[in-house]
Protein backbone atom coordinates (compact mmCIF):
# COMPACT_ATOMS: atom_id res chain seq x y z
CA UNK A 1 0.00 0.00 0.00
CA UNK A 2 1.43 3.46 -0.89
CA UNK A 3 2.44 5.56 2.07
CA UNK A 4 -0.24 8.20 1.31
CA UNK A 5 -2.94 5.51 1.63
CA UNK A 6 -1.78 4.27 4.99
CA UNK A 7 -4.34 4.50 7.75
CA UNK A 8 -3.14 5.09 11.31
CA UNK A 9 -4.08 2.36 13.74
CA UNK A 10 -4.90 2.54 17.41
CA UNK A 11 -7.71 2.50 19.89
CA UNK A 12 -9.31 5.83 18.90
CA UNK A 13 -11.57 5.25 15.85
CA UNK A 14 -10.81 8.75 14.63
CA UNK A 15 -7.25 7.63 13.89
CA UNK A 16 -8.70 5.42 11.16
CA UNK A 17 -10.19 8.39 9.25
CA UNK A 18 -8.50 8.54 5.84
CA UNK A 19 -6.06 11.41 5.40
CA UNK A 20 -6.93 14.28 3.12
CA UNK A 21 -4.02 13.68 0.73
CA UNK A 22 -4.96 10.00 0.46
CA UNK A 23 -8.55 10.85 -0.44
CA UNK A 24 -7.53 13.54 -2.93
CA UNK A 25 -5.19 11.06 -4.63
CA UNK A 26 -8.02 8.66 -5.45
CA UNK A 27 -8.62 8.70 -9.25
CA UNK A 28 -12.36 9.39 -8.87
CA UNK A 29 -11.72 12.31 -6.49
CA UNK A 30 -8.95 13.73 -8.65
CA UNK A 31 -11.24 13.62 -11.69
CA UNK A 32 -13.92 15.49 -9.75
CA UNK A 33 -11.38 18.14 -8.72
CA UNK A 34 -10.42 18.65 -12.36
CA UNK A 35 -14.08 19.12 -13.31
CA UNK A 36 -15.35 21.34 -10.50
CA UNK A 37 -12.28 22.77 -8.79
CA UNK A 38 -9.97 21.77 -5.98
CA UNK A 39 -11.65 23.95 -3.34
CA UNK A 40 -15.08 22.40 -3.89
CA UNK A 41 -13.68 18.88 -3.62
CA UNK A 42 -11.61 19.67 -0.53
CA UNK A 43 -14.75 21.04 1.16
CA UNK A 44 -16.56 17.77 0.42
CA UNK A 45 -13.65 15.74 1.81
CA UNK A 46 -13.46 17.81 4.99
CA UNK A 47 -17.23 17.55 5.51
CA UNK A 48 -17.07 13.75 5.31
CA UNK A 49 -14.09 13.62 7.65
CA UNK A 50 -15.87 15.88 10.16
CA UNK A 51 -18.91 13.59 10.14
CA UNK A 52 -16.66 10.67 11.00
CA UNK A 53 -14.92 12.65 13.77
CA UNK A 54 -18.22 13.34 15.54
CA UNK A 55 -19.38 9.77 15.15
CA UNK A 56 -22.05 10.21 12.49
CA UNK A 57 -20.44 7.45 10.44
CA UNK A 58 -17.61 4.97 10.65
CA UNK A 59 -14.15 6.01 9.38
CA UNK A 60 -14.35 3.22 6.80
CA UNK A 61 -17.40 4.97 5.28
CA UNK A 62 -15.64 8.27 4.59
CA UNK A 63 -14.46 7.40 1.07
CA UNK A 64 -17.91 6.17 0.04
CA UNK A 65 -19.48 9.34 1.50
CA UNK A 66 -17.04 11.51 -0.44
CA UNK A 67 -17.73 9.69 -3.70
CA UNK A 68 -21.48 9.86 -3.14
CA UNK A 69 -21.35 13.59 -2.39
CA UNK A 70 -19.18 14.30 -5.41
CA UNK A 71 -21.53 12.33 -7.60
CA UNK A 72 -24.30 14.77 -6.65
CA UNK A 73 -22.16 17.92 -6.91
CA UNK A 74 -21.57 20.18 -9.87
CA UNK A 75 -19.40 23.25 -10.28
CA UNK A 76 -22.50 25.40 -9.75
CA UNK A 77 -24.79 25.32 -6.74
CA UNK A 78 -27.85 25.70 -9.00
CA UNK A 79 -29.91 22.51 -9.27
CA UNK A 80 -32.11 21.50 -12.20
CA UNK A 81 -35.79 21.39 -11.30
CA UNK A 82 -38.86 19.76 -12.82
CA UNK A 83 -41.50 22.49 -12.84
CA UNK A 84 -44.78 20.72 -12.03
CA UNK A 85 -46.60 23.88 -10.92
CA UNK A 86 -48.30 24.72 -14.24
CA UNK A 87 -46.77 28.24 -14.07
CA UNK A 88 -44.91 28.63 -17.35
CA UNK A 89 -42.69 31.65 -16.67
CA UNK A 90 -41.89 30.87 -13.05
CA UNK A 91 -39.67 33.67 -11.74
CA UNK A 92 -38.39 31.66 -8.76
CA UNK A 93 -37.42 28.81 -11.08
CA UNK A 94 -35.46 30.93 -13.54
CA UNK A 95 -38.31 32.13 -15.78
CA UNK A 96 -38.06 30.78 -19.33
CA UNK A 97 -36.38 27.40 -19.87
CA UNK A 98 -34.18 27.58 -22.96
CA UNK A 99 -34.79 25.56 -26.10
CA UNK A 100 -32.34 22.88 -27.18
CA UNK A 101 -31.13 25.25 -29.91
CA UNK A 102 -30.45 28.00 -27.38
CA UNK A 103 -28.58 25.58 -25.10
CA UNK A 104 -26.40 24.49 -28.01
CA UNK A 105 -25.74 28.14 -28.81
CA UNK A 106 -24.63 28.75 -25.22
CA UNK A 107 -22.17 25.89 -25.48
CA UNK A 108 -20.77 27.24 -28.76
CA UNK A 109 -20.41 30.74 -27.31
CA UNK A 110 -18.77 29.62 -24.07
CA UNK A 111 -15.26 29.82 -25.50
CA UNK A 112 -13.68 32.35 -27.82
CA UNK A 113 -16.18 33.59 -30.36
CA UNK A 114 -16.52 36.28 -33.02
CA UNK A 115 -18.88 38.39 -30.92
CA UNK A 116 -17.18 41.64 -32.06
CA UNK A 117 -14.91 40.37 -34.81
CA UNK A 118 -15.35 40.08 -38.57
CA UNK A 119 -13.61 36.88 -39.60
CA UNK A 120 -13.67 37.86 -43.28
CA UNK A 121 -11.84 41.18 -42.87
CA UNK A 122 -10.04 40.64 -39.59
CA UNK A 123 -11.48 43.85 -38.20
CA UNK A 124 -13.83 44.74 -35.36
CA UNK A 125 -17.54 44.28 -36.07
CA UNK A 126 -20.80 45.37 -34.46
CA UNK A 127 -21.54 43.50 -31.24
CA UNK A 128 -24.56 41.22 -31.35
CA UNK A 129 -25.15 41.60 -35.07
CA UNK A 130 -26.72 38.13 -35.29
CA UNK A 131 -29.18 38.75 -32.47
CA UNK A 132 -30.08 42.14 -33.95
CA UNK A 133 -30.76 40.58 -37.36
CA UNK A 134 -32.89 37.84 -35.78
CA UNK A 135 -34.93 40.45 -33.87
CA UNK A 136 -35.56 42.53 -36.98
CA UNK A 137 -36.59 39.42 -38.90
CA UNK A 138 -39.02 38.49 -36.12
CA UNK A 139 -40.36 42.05 -35.84
CA UNK A 140 -40.25 43.76 -39.27
CA UNK A 141 -42.07 46.81 -37.88
CA UNK A 142 -38.84 47.78 -36.09
CA UNK A 143 -36.19 49.76 -37.93
CA UNK A 144 -33.45 48.82 -35.47
CA UNK A 145 -32.87 46.82 -32.29
CA UNK A 146 -30.67 46.92 -29.21
CA UNK A 147 -30.16 44.23 -26.55
CA UNK A 148 -29.24 44.98 -22.92
CA UNK A 149 -29.01 42.73 -19.89
CA UNK A 150 -32.63 42.84 -18.65
CA UNK A 151 -35.96 44.65 -18.89
CA UNK A 152 -35.22 47.06 -16.06
CA UNK A 153 -31.97 48.03 -17.79
CA UNK A 154 -33.92 48.73 -20.98
CA UNK A 155 -36.23 51.14 -19.13
CA UNK A 156 -33.30 52.74 -17.32
CA UNK A 157 -31.41 53.30 -20.58
CA UNK A 158 -34.44 54.65 -22.46
CA UNK A 159 -35.45 57.16 -19.79
CA UNK A 160 -31.86 58.22 -19.11
CA UNK A 161 -30.99 58.80 -22.76
CA UNK A 162 -34.30 60.46 -23.69
CA UNK A 163 -35.43 62.27 -20.55
CA UNK A 164 -32.68 62.73 -17.96
CA UNK A 165 -33.19 66.05 -16.19
CA UNK A 166 -36.68 66.38 -17.64
CA UNK A 167 -40.15 65.04 -17.02
CA UNK A 168 -41.66 61.75 -18.11
CA UNK A 169 -45.45 61.83 -18.50
CA UNK A 170 -46.86 58.62 -17.05
CA UNK A 171 -50.40 57.51 -16.24
CA UNK A 172 -51.00 57.09 -12.52
CA UNK A 173 -52.73 53.79 -13.26
CA UNK A 174 -49.50 52.39 -14.74
CA UNK A 175 -47.09 53.05 -11.87
CA UNK A 176 -46.17 49.40 -11.53
CA UNK A 177 -44.45 47.64 -8.65
CA UNK A 178 -42.97 44.29 -9.64
CA UNK A 179 -41.36 41.54 -7.54
CA UNK A 180 -39.42 42.17 -4.31
CA UNK A 181 -40.92 45.66 -3.92
CA UNK A 182 -39.21 46.98 -7.05
CA UNK A 183 -41.02 50.09 -8.29
CA UNK A 184 -40.50 51.25 -11.86
CA UNK A 185 -41.10 54.90 -10.97
CA UNK A 186 -38.16 54.79 -8.57
CA UNK A 187 -35.98 53.30 -11.31
CA UNK A 188 -36.92 56.12 -13.68
CA UNK A 189 -36.23 58.71 -10.97
CA UNK A 190 -32.80 57.16 -10.39
CA UNK A 191 -32.02 57.99 -14.01
CA UNK A 192 -32.46 61.67 -13.25
CA UNK A 193 -35.86 61.97 -14.88
CA UNK A 194 -38.86 63.38 -13.01
CA UNK A 195 -42.05 61.37 -13.13
CA UNK A 196 -45.10 63.52 -13.81
CA UNK A 197 -48.23 61.52 -13.06
CA UNK A 198 -51.29 62.13 -15.21
CA UNK A 199 -54.84 60.90 -14.75
CA UNK A 200 -56.08 58.81 -11.83
CA UNK A 201 -55.60 55.23 -10.71
CA UNK A 202 -58.57 53.89 -12.67
CA UNK A 203 -59.11 56.46 -15.42
CA UNK A 204 -56.66 58.38 -17.60
CA UNK A 205 -57.76 60.34 -20.69
CA UNK A 206 -55.99 61.83 -23.69
CA UNK A 207 -56.91 65.26 -22.35
CA UNK A 208 -54.75 64.58 -19.28
CA UNK A 209 -51.67 64.25 -21.49
CA UNK A 210 -52.63 67.24 -23.67
CA UNK A 211 -53.13 69.46 -20.63
CA UNK A 212 -49.78 68.38 -19.17
CA UNK A 213 -48.04 69.21 -22.43
CA UNK A 214 -49.84 72.58 -22.73
CA UNK A 215 -48.89 73.50 -19.16
CA UNK A 216 -45.23 72.72 -19.72
CA UNK A 217 -44.20 76.38 -19.94
CA UNK A 218 -40.85 76.61 -18.22
CA UNK A 219 -40.85 72.89 -17.56
CA UNK A 220 -39.31 70.65 -20.18
CA UNK A 221 -40.87 67.27 -20.90
CA UNK A 222 -38.53 64.56 -22.14
CA UNK A 223 -40.87 61.72 -23.12
CA UNK A 224 -44.24 60.08 -22.72
CA UNK A 225 -44.12 56.60 -21.17
CA UNK A 226 -46.76 53.91 -21.62
CA UNK A 227 -46.37 50.87 -19.34
CA UNK A 228 -48.31 47.64 -19.79
CA UNK A 229 -49.70 46.58 -16.41
CA UNK A 230 -48.73 43.01 -17.09
CA UNK A 231 -48.84 41.69 -13.53
CA UNK A 232 -52.29 42.97 -12.53
CA UNK A 233 -55.58 44.08 -14.02
CA UNK A 234 -57.95 46.91 -13.12
CA UNK A 235 -61.57 46.25 -14.02
CA UNK A 236 -64.82 48.20 -13.76
CA UNK A 237 -65.00 51.95 -14.24
CA UNK A 238 -61.71 52.33 -16.12
CA UNK A 239 -60.18 54.20 -19.03
CA UNK A 240 -56.73 54.32 -20.59
CA UNK A 241 -55.18 55.93 -23.65
CA UNK A 242 -54.00 53.62 -26.41
CA UNK A 243 -50.62 53.80 -28.10
CA UNK A 244 -51.95 55.27 -31.35
CA UNK A 245 -53.56 58.25 -29.61
CA UNK A 246 -50.56 58.71 -27.32
CA UNK A 247 -48.23 58.68 -30.32
CA UNK A 248 -50.26 61.44 -31.95
CA UNK A 249 -50.01 63.59 -28.82
CA UNK A 250 -46.30 62.86 -28.35
CA UNK A 251 -45.39 63.67 -31.92
CA UNK A 252 -47.42 66.90 -31.92
CA UNK A 253 -45.07 68.05 -29.17
CA UNK A 254 -41.91 66.51 -30.67
CA UNK A 255 -41.69 63.98 -27.85
CA UNK A 256 -40.65 60.31 -28.09
CA UNK A 257 -43.20 57.72 -27.00
CA UNK A 258 -41.70 54.86 -24.97
CA UNK A 259 -43.87 51.75 -24.63
CA UNK A 260 -42.75 49.28 -21.96
CA UNK A 261 -44.55 46.03 -22.75
CA UNK A 262 -42.90 44.08 -19.92
CA UNK A 263 -43.42 40.46 -20.90
CA UNK A 264 -44.89 41.52 -24.23
CA UNK A 265 -44.66 39.40 -27.33
CA UNK A 266 -42.98 40.30 -30.61
CA UNK A 267 -46.05 39.17 -32.54
CA UNK A 268 -49.70 38.52 -31.60
CA UNK A 269 -50.34 35.25 -29.76
CA UNK A 270 -53.74 33.60 -30.18
CA UNK A 271 -53.56 32.03 -26.71
CA UNK A 272 -53.25 35.52 -25.17
CA UNK A 273 -55.31 37.85 -27.37
CA UNK A 274 -55.23 40.70 -24.84
CA UNK A 275 -51.44 40.67 -24.42
CA UNK A 276 -49.78 43.54 -26.34
CA UNK A 277 -47.09 42.78 -28.89
CA UNK A 278 -44.15 44.76 -30.19
CA UNK A 279 -45.22 44.74 -33.83
CA UNK A 280 -48.64 46.25 -33.10
CA UNK A 281 -47.16 48.85 -30.74
CA UNK A 282 -44.62 50.02 -33.31
CA UNK A 283 -47.19 50.09 -36.08
CA UNK A 284 -49.41 52.22 -33.81
CA UNK A 285 -46.66 54.82 -33.53
CA UNK A 286 -44.45 53.98 -30.53
CA UNK A 287 -40.91 55.26 -31.08
CA UNK A 288 -39.30 52.55 -28.97
CA UNK A 289 -40.73 49.52 -27.22
CA UNK A 290 -39.15 47.61 -24.35
CA UNK A 291 -39.65 43.96 -23.52
CA UNK A 292 -37.95 41.07 -21.74
CA UNK A 293 -36.19 38.16 -23.39
CA UNK A 294 -36.84 35.56 -20.69
CA UNK A 295 -40.61 35.79 -20.44
CA UNK A 296 -43.08 35.16 -23.27
CA UNK A 297 -40.31 35.34 -25.84
CA UNK A 298 -38.91 32.20 -24.22
CA UNK A 299 -35.23 33.12 -24.34
CA UNK A 300 -32.45 34.19 -21.97
CA UNK A 301 -32.54 37.10 -19.56
CA UNK A 302 -32.29 40.20 -21.73
CA UNK A 303 -33.85 43.59 -22.24
CA UNK A 304 -34.92 44.18 -25.82
CA UNK A 305 -35.40 47.63 -27.35
CA UNK A 306 -37.03 47.88 -30.78
CA UNK A 307 -38.00 51.01 -32.66
CA UNK A 308 -37.08 53.85 -34.94
CA UNK A 309 -33.48 53.78 -36.15
CA UNK A 310 -32.80 57.33 -34.95
CA UNK A 311 -34.02 56.58 -31.42
CA UNK A 312 -32.19 53.25 -31.13
CA UNK A 313 -28.98 54.88 -32.34
CA UNK A 314 -29.36 57.58 -29.70
CA UNK A 315 -29.75 54.94 -27.01
CA UNK A 316 -26.82 52.88 -28.28
CA UNK A 317 -24.52 55.95 -28.19
CA UNK A 318 -25.34 56.79 -24.58
CA UNK A 319 -22.56 55.89 -22.10
CA UNK A 320 -25.02 53.88 -19.99
CA UNK A 321 -25.48 51.47 -22.91
CA UNK A 322 -22.02 50.08 -22.21
CA UNK A 323 -22.82 49.45 -18.56
CA UNK A 324 -26.00 47.49 -19.33
CA UNK A 325 -24.97 45.66 -22.49
CA UNK A 326 -25.77 41.98 -22.91
CA UNK A 327 -22.99 39.41 -22.74
CA UNK A 328 -22.10 36.99 -25.53
CA UNK A 329 -24.00 34.09 -23.93
CA UNK A 330 -27.28 36.02 -23.81
CA UNK A 331 -26.79 37.23 -27.38
CA UNK A 332 -26.13 33.71 -28.63
CA UNK A 333 -29.10 32.21 -26.80
CA UNK A 334 -31.41 35.02 -27.90
CA UNK A 335 -30.49 34.61 -31.56
CA UNK A 336 -31.00 30.84 -31.37
CA UNK A 337 -34.35 31.30 -29.63
CA UNK A 338 -35.60 33.62 -32.37
CA UNK A 339 -34.22 31.62 -35.29
CA UNK A 340 -34.86 28.14 -33.92
CA UNK A 341 -37.93 25.99 -33.27
CA UNK A 342 -40.81 26.92 -30.95
CA UNK A 343 -39.27 27.48 -27.48
CA UNK A 344 -40.57 25.60 -24.42
CA UNK A 345 -42.50 28.64 -23.12
CA UNK A 346 -44.68 28.90 -26.21
CA UNK A 347 -44.99 25.12 -26.46
CA UNK A 348 -46.35 25.04 -22.90
CA UNK A 349 -48.65 27.97 -23.61
CA UNK A 350 -50.09 26.16 -26.62
CA UNK A 351 -50.37 22.75 -24.95
CA UNK A 352 -53.11 20.56 -26.40
CA UNK A 353 -55.56 19.92 -23.51
CA UNK A 354 -56.34 16.42 -24.78
CA UNK A 355 -52.65 15.47 -24.84
CA UNK A 356 -52.19 16.96 -21.39
CA UNK A 357 -55.17 14.97 -20.08
CA UNK A 358 -53.80 11.75 -21.55
CA UNK A 359 -50.37 12.24 -19.97
CA UNK A 360 -51.94 13.18 -16.64
CA UNK A 361 -54.23 10.13 -16.61
CA UNK A 362 -51.29 7.87 -17.40
CA UNK A 363 -49.19 9.29 -14.57
CA UNK A 364 -52.11 9.20 -12.12
CA UNK A 365 -52.75 5.54 -12.89
CA UNK A 366 -49.12 4.63 -12.32
CA UNK A 367 -48.86 6.55 -9.04
CA UNK A 368 -52.26 5.72 -7.63
CA UNK A 369 -53.35 9.35 -7.73
CA UNK A 370 -56.36 11.02 -9.26
CA UNK A 371 -56.72 13.42 -12.17
CA UNK A 372 -58.20 16.81 -11.24
CA UNK A 373 -58.90 19.97 -13.23
CA UNK A 374 -56.11 22.52 -12.74
CA UNK A 375 -55.57 25.89 -14.38
CA UNK A 376 -52.05 26.75 -15.41
CA UNK A 377 -50.76 30.33 -15.55
CA UNK A 378 -48.43 32.33 -17.73
CA UNK A 379 -46.50 33.75 -14.76
CA UNK A 380 -43.63 36.20 -14.96
CA UNK A 381 -45.95 39.20 -14.99
CA UNK A 382 -47.63 38.20 -18.24
CA UNK A 383 -51.20 37.26 -19.07
CA UNK A 384 -52.42 38.51 -15.70
CA UNK A 385 -55.41 36.53 -14.44
CA UNK A 386 -55.65 34.51 -17.68
CA UNK A 387 -56.34 30.85 -16.76
CA UNK A 388 -54.86 28.09 -18.89
CA UNK A 389 -57.30 25.20 -18.43
CA UNK A 390 -55.62 21.87 -17.83
CA UNK A 391 -55.17 18.92 -15.49
CA UNK A 392 -53.00 17.74 -12.64
CA UNK A 393 -52.28 14.57 -10.68
CA UNK A 394 -53.44 14.87 -7.07
CA UNK A 395 -51.26 12.98 -4.59
CA UNK A 396 -50.84 12.96 -0.82
CA UNK A 397 -49.76 16.43 0.43
CA UNK A 398 -46.88 15.01 2.48
CA UNK A 399 -44.95 14.41 -0.76
CA UNK A 400 -44.35 18.10 -1.55
CA UNK A 401 -41.30 18.47 0.73
CA UNK A 402 -39.53 15.21 -0.21
CA UNK A 403 -40.11 15.96 -3.90
CA UNK A 404 -38.38 19.34 -3.60
CA UNK A 405 -35.37 17.68 -1.96
CA UNK A 406 -35.17 14.73 -4.34
CA UNK A 407 -33.06 14.18 -7.44
CA UNK A 408 -34.36 15.48 -9.67
CA UNK A 409 -35.95 18.17 -7.56
CA UNK A 410 -39.67 18.49 -8.31
CA UNK A 411 -41.64 21.62 -7.46
CA UNK A 412 -45.38 21.02 -7.24
CA UNK A 413 -48.41 22.99 -6.05
CA UNK A 414 -49.35 22.25 -2.45
CA UNK A 415 -52.94 22.60 -1.37
CA UNK A 416 -54.45 21.63 1.96
CA UNK A 417 -55.62 18.25 0.73
CA UNK A 418 -53.25 17.43 -2.10
CA UNK A 419 -49.88 17.76 -3.77
CA UNK A 420 -50.67 18.64 -7.39
CA UNK A 421 -48.41 17.71 -10.30
CA UNK A 422 -49.24 19.73 -13.42
CA UNK A 423 -47.42 18.39 -16.51
CA UNK A 424 -47.85 21.50 -18.67
CA UNK A 425 -44.25 22.63 -18.10
CA UNK A 426 -42.72 19.15 -17.77
CA UNK A 427 -41.23 17.88 -21.06
CA UNK A 428 -42.94 14.63 -22.03
CA UNK A 429 -39.60 12.85 -22.11
CA UNK A 430 -39.28 13.62 -18.37
CA UNK A 431 -42.55 11.90 -17.39
CA UNK A 432 -40.68 8.75 -16.39
CA UNK A 433 -38.18 10.73 -14.30
CA UNK A 434 -41.08 12.48 -12.58
CA UNK A 435 -42.78 9.18 -11.78
CA UNK A 436 -39.55 7.77 -10.37
CA UNK A 437 -39.06 10.93 -8.28
CA UNK A 438 -42.50 10.44 -6.73
CA UNK A 439 -41.77 6.78 -5.98
CA UNK A 440 -38.45 7.72 -4.39
CA UNK A 441 -40.13 10.47 -2.33
CA UNK A 442 -42.69 8.00 -1.07
CA UNK A 443 -39.96 5.60 -0.04
CA UNK A 444 -38.07 8.35 1.77
CA UNK A 445 -41.10 9.77 3.56
CA UNK A 446 -42.22 6.47 5.09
Amino acid sequence: MPKSDAVPTGGDPRRRIPRTDALLARPEVAAAAAAMGDRVVRDVVRAAQDRARIGQMAPEQVLDAVLEALGDRTASSLRPVLNATGVIVHTNLGRAPLSAAARDALQDAAGYTDVEFDLATGTRSRRGAGARAALLAACPAAEDALVVNNGAAALLLATTALAAGREVLWSRGELVEIGAGFRLAELVASAGARVREVGTTNRTHASDYREACAAATGREIGAILKVHTSNYRIEGFTSEVGIAELAEIAHQHQLPLIADLGSGLLRPESALPAEPDASAALEAGADVILTSGDKLLGGPQAGILLGRAEVIARLARHPLARAVRADKLALAALEATLAGPVPPVLAALRTDPDVLRERTDRLAARLGGRTVAHDGRVGGGGGAEVPLPGWAVALEPALAGPLRLGRPAVVATLREDACLLDLRCVPEEDDEALAEAVEAARGGSR
